[in-house]
């Protein structure tokens, strides 16, 4: 049996691959910061399904969250920016931005760091940045930062890792999650040359192929329809 771990796993795209996941076959466990949410989700999704409070914007504390965690092939950290990230040069908020830093960039390296002696030798890790590393938008001066980030830290840690593979995934805007399901005709739609917004599923699908592609490490892969070339 394959154990999969998602940190981020009850949001839209984390809570897809673990139901994804938990399809076929494998021991899933999904992390949110609610220990109450991430158990409801699980149940949902059913199966080997777990639930377990982790908070990534307190790294000390990560290390004592996962320590029941027993061996792991696959690890997914897709924990989103939230709304706290958006921020701008003109009403910086410090603390906003120190607390976004420190979840996707601090938070997913000691996880990483937590988890590494669990890794089974075949073991595998995607880790979730963002379109707005390539297309700034007003008010993502962090978000555009810190998944920039991500892609420099996958780079590094797939040396320091090796031969565990790393890679990031970078979805664009996806029309049916939970942010933007209400809204279908965003703007994006008319410069994506799909003519559509990518899919939760497509999200899924890519995920899977970076995790269980055995040739493929320390890349970025953009999800996005083809709107960065616009």
């Amino acid at each position: 049996m394959t154990s999969t771990l998602i940190v981020g796993g009850t949001g839209s795209l984390g809570s897809g691959i673990a139901r994804n996941r938990a399809a076929l076959g494998d021991h899933v466990v999904l992390t949110s910061r609610s220990a109450d949410r991430a158990e409801k989700v699980a149940r949902d999704i059913g199966g080997d399904s777990h639930g377990l409070a982790l908070d990534l914007s307190d790294p000390h504390g990560i290390e004592s969250s996962l320590s029941e965690i027993g061996p792991v092939d696959h690890l997914v950290l897709a924990t989103a920016a939230n709304d706290t990230s958006r921020n701008t040069l003109a009403t910086f908020d410090v603390d906003a931005a120190a607390d976004s830093v420190t979840v996707k960039l601090v938070g997913f390296t000691e996880t990483i760091r937590v988890v590494r002696e669990r890794f089974t030798p075949s073991a595998s890790v995607v880790v979730f940045g963002g379109l707005a590393r390539n297309r700034p938008y007003p008010g993502s001066t962090m978000v555009t930062t810190f998944n920039a980030g991500v892609s420099g830290l996958v780079r590094t840690l797939a040396l320091e890792l090796a031969p565990i593979r790393i890679n990031a995934l970078h979805p664009g805007v996806v029309g049916d999650s939970s942010r933007w399901r209400d809204q279908p005709e965003h703007p994006a739609i008319a410069r994506t040359p799909l003519g559509r917004l990518v899919t939760i599923a497509e999200i899924v699908d890519a995920t899977d192929f970076l995790l269980t592609n055995t040739g493929v490490c320390a890349i970025d892969l953009m999800i996005d329809g083809g709107l960065r070339a616009t």
